[in-house]
């Protein structure tokens, strides 16, 4: 089989000439958006940026406990902190205490720790999963926003868990 373009050598160096433009066109935007576009977006995000020597002005603190199919899990010490490096949101020790920290406020939300932790949501049922903000369920799930001094509980159930609703009537 001849690719169309291919057959005759006149047409085939003008076919590869203007796919091998193509290429570089394509691999140069694609770094250009993750060098520069992305830097610059990222820079007023405080997710993404260390708090060392910054001058914060808004701090919050609150308490977070996690269960995945019932088994409370460990929020491990120094999570945000790297080698020179503080981010927004960190702990300090493992008593499930979270500090988030920032220049102004910001809105820093339950998911944004679990990311920042590595928590691997992407095998947990979002549907069976559940956050309580000081007792009460939160219709934002991961979205809730923290609030200083809150009691946080999430509840999640994996994808692979034998956990099985119970279709039986109550008693």
């Amino acid at each position: 089989m001849i690719w169309p373009g291919m057959g005759d050598p006149s047409k085939r160096k003008k076919t590869l000439r203007y796919l091998a433009i193509t290429a570089a066109i394509g691999i140069g935007v694609a770094l250009i958006n993750t060098l520069v576009v992305q830097k610059i977006v990222k820079a007023d995000d405080p997710l993404y940026q260390c708090i060392n020597g910054q001058d914060i002005t808004y701090q919050i603190s609150a308490t977070l406990e996690i269960y995945v199919d019932g088994v409370k899990q460990n929020i491990p010490a120094n999570v945000g902190i790297i080698k020179g490096c503080q981010r927004s949101m960190y702990t300090l020790s493992d008593n499930g205490v979270i500090h988030a920290a920032w220049t102004k406020e910001y809105p820093f939300e339950v998911g944004h720790f679990l990311w920042l932790m590595g928590f691997d949501l992407h095998s947990m049922d979002d549907k069976q999963s559940k956050i309580y903000v000081n007792g009460v369920e939160s219709p934002d799930f991961i979205h809730t926003i923290l609030q200083d001094g809150a009691h946080y509980k999430a509840e999640f159930v994996s994808k692979n868990s034998e956990v099985a609703p119970s279709f039986t009537p109550p008693s």
